[in-house]
């Protein structure tokens, strides 16, 4: 498109963003106004989409990192012929799929923005899926607002996009000086951007942003460059083409005073229709199938790791799907996703010391049509919590694994213990929460994520634990399974993971003592067997939870919501960790935070000499 015809695309775009946020009656004109004409050379220059198949594997990916600029990314939908006027209108109102941030109810949009400083990080795993796995020489474009460069994920993309040599990666850096409640960190000093990006090793570019001839050269530019991301870094005005608003202080996030007057000033409507370019043909590798593997299958009274037995189970699941990946945060050793890194290295991705990034690429990669996971300890996964909190509203499936749960990981100490990963993930929206006690147990429940819808997690443990299960042993999720049972059961203990070999031993010490407790094995703690829990609430009338983890959102919180939604509530007591660990031995460890063995066989007597679970059938409505 010519200069004079692309000048005037970005007065329609600042023209329809003004006009969308007046309907709606709130929104970011002002900051999708700066952006204009990088946006509109883009799409009618550069653009590679076919917006009739967004599963085109040729396709470009376009992310709004300043996903509040989303009446600028919706009006390019309507300069593209998807989204007409009549919905562009309907920007922010409860039905419409023009939100005020972009989520993938848009078939064009994959991943959703507007937690700033996500889209580069999610970029990057875009752009490793093209250029390692689908070979496939689509790009990847990132618009960027000036002020989420402070954000430290931009930093961890930043560098891991430099090492990876992600010349498929354009970032599009929109400085209009101005952020929410006033000017930002370096204001219009491009060079200091620059000098940052370029210590990464990036190629940079400084432009004037409404300079339409100087955007379409550094566009082009950053397509020819080989070996080295590039970034745009274009000075431009927020507000610009208005003069009430334009680099003005106090109108961020709010529709134009006067739009009409707005809309006066810069021209009128107009109504250029772009065609935008096809993307060359090409179709999905998905990864050559590495070594062959058998999926573990370990004997009963074994003594295997869960960790072990995820990677084991991880490579034998590469090895018959090409579609998984795994990416890890430079623990592969302790996590054990080494094994799947020596049998299908290609398919294999480090992301270091870098949990924003970990998860950021496993979304991006899920984006392009792969089954990610991602690995970390448990304890450190929480650094990514926004991203994870982001890929729910992605609508993204990804298979997150935490490794060395719990006090049980032993003499490392606290600042190494995952003792709040159960309540993060389980706040998550759709997510599912697995909590495997054995080998056989791990491997079955990671076979069944790979097909899992959302955010999944798998939670695995350091120390080696017998196994109790065959291997042919089946664990649907939202299951469980009730590994002891008998006529005089008096209580009912819930327990997951390293715990239940806990409850197990002392089942076996009351069972001397003519005390029957029934043993539940709650390993999907999302979603919750609600049906075998009522069921034992009836038969024995107490239920005691025993966890390692925090009190709070874990086991026993899973466990007693059951009972929230007018089902009868039975005595329900739980035993977690509420106590502040130091180093010590694992077993030491699960004694002194009260989880242990000989810890529920106190709790259970307690409950027996109480004759709180005298009359099983009758329920109680106290809680513990």
């Amino acid at each position: 498109m010519r200069t004079e015809l692309l000048t005037e695309l970005g007065q329609q775009l600042r023209v329809d963003a003004v006009r969308a946020a007046d309907a709606a009656g709130s929104g970011h004109p002002t900051s999708s106004m700066s952006a204009a004409d990088l946006a509109g050379v883009l799409l009618a220059n550069h653009l590679r989409y076919d917006f009739d198949r967004p599963e085109h594997p040729g396709n470009d990916r376009l992310i709004f990192s300043k996903g509040h600029a989303s009446p600028l990314l919706y009006a390019l939908y309507r300069a593209a012929g998807v989204v007409d006027d009549e919905e562009l209108l309907t920007f922010r109102r409860l039905d419409s799929r023009l939100e005020g941030h972009p989520t993938p109810r848009l078939p064009w949009v994959d991943v959703a923005t507007g937690s700033l400083g996500q889209g580069l990080p999610i970029g990057v795993g875009m752009a490793l899926a093209g250029k390692k796995l689908d070979q496939i020489p689509y790009r990847v474009w990132v618009l960027s607002g000036d002020s989420e460069m402070a954000e430290g994920s931009v930093w961890e993309a930043v560098e891991h996009a430099a090492y990876e040599r992600l010349d498929n990666l354009t970032l599009l850096i929109d400085v209009n000086r101005l952020g929410q409640r006033g000017p930002t960190r370096h204001e219009w000093d491009l060079d200091a951007y620059a000098r940052r990006l370029e210590a990464f090793g990036w190629h940079t570019i400084e432009i004037d942003g409404h300079d339409v001839a100087a955007v379409d050269a550094a566009l082009a530019e950053a397509r020819s460059t080989f070996r080295r991301p590039t970034a745009i870094i274009a000075r431009t005005h927020k507000g610009r083409g208005v003069s009430t608003v334009e680099d003005r202080e106090g109108m961020h996030g709010k529709p134009l005073p006067d739009a009409d007057a707005a809309i006066e000033e810069l021209g009128g409507p107009r109504f250029i229709r772009v065609e935008v370019q096809s993307p060359p043909a090409g179709r999905v590798l998905h990864g050559a199938r590495g070594v062959h593997l058998p999926m573990p299958r370990f004997d009963i009274g074994d003594s295997v790791a869960t960790r072990t037995a995820y990677g084991q189970a991880l490579a034998a699941l590469g090895s018959v799907r090409g579609d998984i990946v795994a990416l890890d945060g430079e623990v592969s050793d302790s996590t054990r996703t080494e094994y799947f890194a020596k049998a299908h290295p290609s398919r294999f991705f480090e992301c270091y010391i870098a949990e924003q990034q970990l998860v950021a690429a496993a979304v991006g990669m899920q984006a392009r049509g792969y089954v990610p996971y991602a690995s970390s300890f448990a304890a450190f996964l929480t650094r990514a919590h926004d991203f994870v909190r982001m890929a729910a509203v992605s609508r993204a499936s990804i298979n997150l694994v935490g490794s060395h749960a719990g006090v049980a990981i032993g003499q490392d100490g606290p600042s190494q213990m995952g003792l709040e990963d159960l309540a993060m993930f389980r706040a998550v929206h759709g997510s599912t929460v697995l909590y495997p006690c054995d080998g056989n147990q791990t491997a079955r429940l990671v076979e069944a994520m790979a097909d899992l819808p959302n955010v999944s997690y798998l939670r695995t443990s350091r120390g080696e634990m017998p196994v109790v299960y065959g291997p042919d042993e089946e664990f649907p999720v939202g299951g469980s399974k009730v590994l002891r049972s008998g006529e005089r059961d008096r209580v009912t203990v819930v327990a997951a993971g390293v715990t239940v070999h806990e409850a197990l031993a002392a089942a076996e010490l009351l069972d001397r003592e003519n005390i029957g407790v029934r043993v539940v094995d709650l390993y999907s703690v999302k979603p919750v067997d609600a049906e075998t829990l009522q069921k034992a609430a009836d038969e024995t009338g107490c239920l005691l939870t025993v966890e390692d983890h925090r009190h709070e959102g874990g086991l026993g919180d899973a466990v007693a919501g059951v009972f929230s939604d007018g089902r009868p509530v039975p005595r329900l007591v739980r035993l977690a960790v509420q106590n502040m660990p130091a180093s010590a031995e694992p077993e030491e460890q699960l004694h002194a935070s009260g989880i242990d063995a000989e810890s529920i066989a106190a709790a259970v007597r307690l409950l027996v000499e109480e004759a709180v679970c005298a009359e099983p059938a009758v329920a109680k409505d106290n809680f513990g």
